[in-house]
């Protein structure tokens, strides 16, 4: 693994792109003060030049060095990094325009995978690092489905193993009051604890209403399979259309007939449904059926994320 993240290190100095596992999802990765191989992230994934990205860190004095820290900023780095959790804040003029879309404000993590932090660190610069998927497509949470999707257009990718996670990261506005753009990795109930106010989700319908977005992950459409899906909550009959891919909550109450069928957590544990949405989702994607019916999970915690992505997968974020 030391000569891979040597190789690894070469590519991003040369503006090259690196597969990097995360805790949450792969990301593609490049240097995030070089604005030619940002442009080139855009490039490889088909992803709109509005869609800011996330800019990686190996710990918090890195971050301060690209975003300008609030005190609400430093306490929330404190608790939650390294992990899933991405703050947007005003950036620091060493910040490429094409990382942020143009915005004053950048977001920044401190991702929890040990390879991830390594390789920052022998970069020696913050990574802009979105989902290492095509556009739009469910977000890889394997080295192998980093490498199906995004083929030679990116130069080298570290196998991390699965990610533990499984959902991308949630997204903070800290200030001027706290604000959750995009749901994910970590909890509101877990940021209301720790700040002790009250914490608000950006509504659903207006928070991608303007473009620039303000944030990574706001569009309506996104981590979509091919297979068209529609959704189904908890307790309702699942729908009659034959032979369809279901995901499933907890495996209650199943249809007779499906062409495939995956459960999310027999147990109902919502963190090993984070962890296994996006590939159960592939493994369905992957089965011929015309439709996927994927069930919601409960909505607290950790399944907020889960069903904000199967509402964007169905089209409806």
């Amino acid at each position: 693994m030391p000569a891979d993240l040597e190789r690894a290190a070469a590519i991003i100095a040369a503006g090259g792109l690196v597969g990097m596992p995360t805790e949450t999802v792969y990301g593609l990765a490049a240097n995030a003060l070089d604005a030619q191989a940002v442009l080139r992230v855009f490039l490889a994934k088909g992803r709109p030049r509005f869609d800011p990205l996330i800019v990686h860190v190996a710990d918090a004095e890195q971050a301060w060095s690209v975003a300008v820290p609030s005190a609400r900023a430093r306490a929330l780095g404190r608790r939650f990094w390294p992990g899933p959790l991405s703050l947007v804040l005003p950036r620091h003029a060493c910040v490429p325009d094409a990382v942020t879309s143009g915005l004053e404000t950048v977001a920044v993590r401190c991702p929890a995978h040990p390879l991830a932090r390594a390789l920052i660190q022998r970069c020696g610069v913050p990574l802009a690092a979105p989902s290492a998927n095509l556009f739009g497509r469910l977000s890889p949470t394997t080295a192998a489905a980093v490498r199906e999707q995004l083929g030679e257009r990116v130069e080298l990718v570290l196998d991390g193993g699965p990610c533990q996670v499984g959902i991308e990261s949630t997204v903070l506005r800290p200030d001027p009051q706290p604000l959750i753009l995009r749901p994910g990795g970590v909890s509101r109930e877990e940021l209301i604890a720790e700040l002790d106010e009250p914490v608000l989700i950006a509504d659903r319908s207006a928070r991608a209403a303007s473009l620039p977005l303000i944030s990574p992950g706001l569009l309506a459409s996104h981590y979509a399979p091919r297979t068209p899906l529609m959704l189904k909550a908890i307790g309702e009959p699942w729908p009659e259309v034959g032979q369809a891919a279901i995901l499933s909550w907890r495996g209650e109450d199943l249809p007779t007939a499906a062409r495939r069928i995956e459960v999310l957590s027999p147990e109902g544990d919502l963190a090993q449904a984070a962890t296994g949405l996006f590939a159960a989702l592939r493994r369905l994607d992957a089965c011929g059926a015309a439709v996927i019916v994927a069930e919601c999970v409960p909505e607290h915690g950790l399944g907020v994320g889960i069903n904000d992505r199967l509402q964007r997968a169905a089209g409806l974020g």
